[in-house]
This record gives structure tokens, C-alpha cells and sequence, in this order.
């Protein structure tokens, strides 16, 4: 086991952020995770729009992205950035990135082509959760999955189910501005931008690799060792499990309006409730870690989707609202393991290059969910069987922790978890 030694002339470099500081960042973070989540989850309100638009069926629109989303594979190039250039230029990229792409969606899409080359790069952007990374460093160990999983929660501010009625119902525009709306956003997120600081521990690394005392990298060549292997494919695995679930979830808007004769408001409605126990799903999964660990959470998460999911596709009336509703607290309470654990395992100096390879290997699943769909869309037309399928997922990550055996990092300092994982 080896001591991480920093110089002396580093140490006044990572202060305890101050109160105000910490609020202004979980707030800024809080808003580029609402970016995050919206641009990648509007999909399944706007669904029934695209399919009308482009002439699609379902199978069709999911083979179909499953063969564009393959470019998302190269998401170690965004995340890499957090250490070649810095946390908080990183996140400037990422902020025009993704307000960059929902205005491509919005005013050049005239081809089920364009649209998928605008959607690619907006969920490109999305599955970086690079947003995690300057809280998870700044914020106290003893509460570190709660404030980044109070992040995480901001992200899930239900506007993607109180946006689209008021966008296409009430002002009358196109359904491309369920999109475009976040370029709106990106506005005062770039104006908040200007007033973050680098995080203490990248200036510390940063200061470390100008003396000497620490090397340079390129994305991880030469610095990655095998326990950073070793966590970057647990990860992985994991967050593939809980992608493709997801991936497959986003077919819940077409399956109660096509399906079951929703219209979109009721849908918003279900979708709504959904979302606001998905945020209290993530401000308890973030309790629970903090207090019992990391893989216990991550355990009662998945066996409440398993239940959950698989349930909707036999339950109607009252009874499909409510287990959809509740499936929403445990989506976002497993999810928070994720923003929690991924960011904390990994030391700082390549933290956002092993974030990336653990991203891109995860999203495989950005082509095996979408292949999955059309195949079980094709099998089960009525999706009774898919939303078991769906649930059944979620068994995988309860086999992977049960055999991999993580180390625990709950209320440890970054260094202790670099030093002893």
C-alpha cells in the first residue's frame, strides 16, 4: 500500500469551500444537470411527434438510434477534458455543447437524418455526468453523496413534463421547441459560469504536475493502473445495467398514449408525479449512503425496480399510475449511486479520464437498449412482456456488487479512497 505525498507548496491550494461558494455550485451544477436530464429524457414525451413527423414506426425510430448513438461511444474525449484543461472549462464545453444541439434540433431538422445527428450530440452530452465531478471535490466527505445527490435532484426538476403542454398546447409552436427551449437556458448558465472557481484539488494536481512531482497524462495513457481498470469495468457494468433499463423506460410515453390512450396531458401528469418521486428517491438514496453505504443503496434501488417495472405492463387504471409513479423514486434512487460512486473511486488526477473510458464503456448500452427495444417492441406489440424485461434488468447489478465486492467509501476523504480501494 502506497502514501500520497503532495509538496508543501500545494497544501494552501485545497481549502474547505466556503458556505455561500458550495451553494452557488450545487446551484450551477444543479442547472447543468437539469440540461442533462431534460435533454435526455424529453424523448419519451416527444416520441409520438417524431415518429408522426418522419413517417416512423417504433422499431424503426430504436434501430434506427441505435446505429447513430454508436458515436456516443467517443464520450471520453468530452470527459477527458475535466483533466486536460480543467473542471471549469470542461464544463463551459459541455454547457455549449448542449445548448448548442437542442438549437440544431429546433431550427435544422428537416430529415429524420438531421434530427438524429442533433439527438446524437445531445445525448452525447448527456451521459458524461461531468456536472458530479466539482461538487464531489469540494464537498466534505462526511457529506459528499448527499450533496451531490442534492445536485443530481436539482437536475430533476420535472420540466420535461410541465414544459411540453405549456410549449405545444397552450403557445402553440412545434414540437421541435421541447428541445430548443434549453437553448434558452444555456443563456444565464453562462452567465452564472463566469463566476466558478477550479476546484482546490485540480489546482493542487495541476501545481503538482508543474514542479515534477507528478506526471502529465493524455485521457489516462500511462497513469491508469489496475485498480483503475479494475473500477472502470465494475462500473461500467453497472451503469450499462441501469442505461439499458433506462433506454427502455423512455418507451413509457408512447406505451400509455399510443398504447393506452393517454393524451399528453394526462401522460404529463403521470410523468409529473413520476418525476417528483424521482426526486425524492434521489435525495434518499443519497441519505442512505451516507449512512449505511454505498452497495446497500444500490441493492434496495434495484430490487424496487425489479418489483416496479415489471408490474406496469399488467396493470391498468389507478393501479399502472401508481406503480409507474413509484418506479420513478427508485429509478432516480439507484441513479444516485452512480453520480455518487463513480466520481469518488477514481483519484484526482485522472478522475475524469477514468470517468470517461467508465462512460464509454457504458454506453453500450446506447446501442444494445435500443436494439432491445425494437426486438421486444416487435415480440410484445401490447409491451406487456417488455416492462418485465425491463424490471429483470436490475437483477445484473445485485450479481455484479455481490461479485465484484467494492470498496466502501462512504464518509472518506478522496485521498483515503485513492490510497486504499
Amino acid at each position: 500500500m502506497t502514501t500520497i505525498t503532495r509538496p508543501e507548496s500545494t497544501a494552501s491550494l485545497r481549502k474547505v469551500a466556503s458556505r455561500n461558494y458550495l451553494v452557488y455550485l450545487i446551484l450551477l451544477m444543479g442547472l447543468v444537470a437539469i440540461m442533462d436530464q431534460y435533454l435526455s429524457t424529453v424523448k419519451t414525451t416527444a416520441l409520438p411527434y417524431i415518429l408522426e413527423e418522419y413517417a416512423l414506426e417504433p422499431a424503426q425510430f430504436s434501430y434506427l438510434e441505435a446505429i447513430y448513438l454508436i458515436a456516443t461511444f467517443l464520450i471520453f474525449l468530452l470527459n477527458g477534458l475535466n483533466d486536460i484543461l480543467g473542471r471549469k472549462f470542461a464544463i463551459l464545453i459541455l454547457i455549449l455543447l448542449m445548448g448548442g444541439s437542442a438549437l440544431g434540433i429546433t431550427l435544422f431538422t428537416p430529415s429524420i437524418h438531421w434530427f438524429m445527428l442533433f439527438y446524437t450530440l445531445a445525448i452525447f452530452t448527456t451521459v458524461s455526468n461531468m456536472w458530479a465531478i466539482p461538487v464531489s471535490e469540494e464537498a466534505p466527505a462526511q457529506s459528499r453523496a448527499k450533496l451531490v445527490s442534492v445536485v443530481y435532484v436539482i437536475g430533476l426538476i420535472p420540466l420535461q413534463a410541465i414544459l411540453p403542454p405549456i410549449l405545444i398546447n397552450r403557445l402553440g409552436l412545434d414540437w421541435r421547441w421541447m428541445y430548443g427551449v434549453m437553448s434558452i437556458l444555456m443563456i444565464p448558465l453562462l452567465l452564472m459560469w463566469l463566476f466558478m472557481r477550479e476546484t482546490g484539488r485540480y489546482r493542487e494536481i495541476k501545481q503538482e504536475r508543474a514542479s515534477g512531482s507528478r506526471g502529465k497524462h493524455f485521457y489516462g495513457l500511462g497513469v491508469i493502473d489496475r485498480r483503475d481498470v479494475r473500477y472502470i469495468a465494475f462500473a461500467a457494468l453497472i451503469w450499462f445495467c441501469w442505461l439499458v433499463n433506462s433506454v427502455l423506460y423512455f418507451w413509457a410515453g408512447y406505451f400509455f398514449m399510443d398504447i393506452r390512450g393517454y393524451t399528453l396531458n394526462q401522460w404529463s401528469l403521470i410523468l409529473l408525479a413520476t418525476l417528483v418521486m424521482a426526486m425524492v428517491g434521489g435525495v434518499g438514496g443519497g441519505w442512505i449512503m451516507d449512512r449505511v453505504g454505498r452497495k446497500t443503496a444500490l441493492i434496495v434501488g434495484c430490487f424496487g425496480l425489479i418489483l416496479t417495472q415489471s408490474l406496469m405492463g399488467f396493470s391498468s387504471g389507478i393501479a399502472l399510475n401508481i406503480v409507474t409513479v413509484i418506479s420513478g423514486f427508485f429509478i432516480s434512487f439507484t441513479y444516485t449511486w452512480v453520480v455518487v460512486f463513480v466520481p469518488e473511486v477514481f483519484p484526482t488526477d485522472r478522475r475524469g479520464t477514468c470517468m470517461g473510458w467508465t462512460t464509454t464503456l457504458a454506453r453500450l448500452s446506447y446501442v444494445a437498449g435500443p436494439a432491445l427495444a425494437g426486438l421486444l417492441l416487435g415480440l410484445f406489440p401490447s409491451m406487456d412482456w417488455f416492462w418485465v424485461v425491463t424490471g429483470g434488468m436490475m437483477v445484473l447489478p445485485i450479481g455484479i456488487l455481490l461479485v465484484f465486492k467494492p470498496f466502501e467509501t462512504r464518509t472518506l476523504e478522496l485521498e483515503a479512497i485513492e490510497r486504499d480501494r
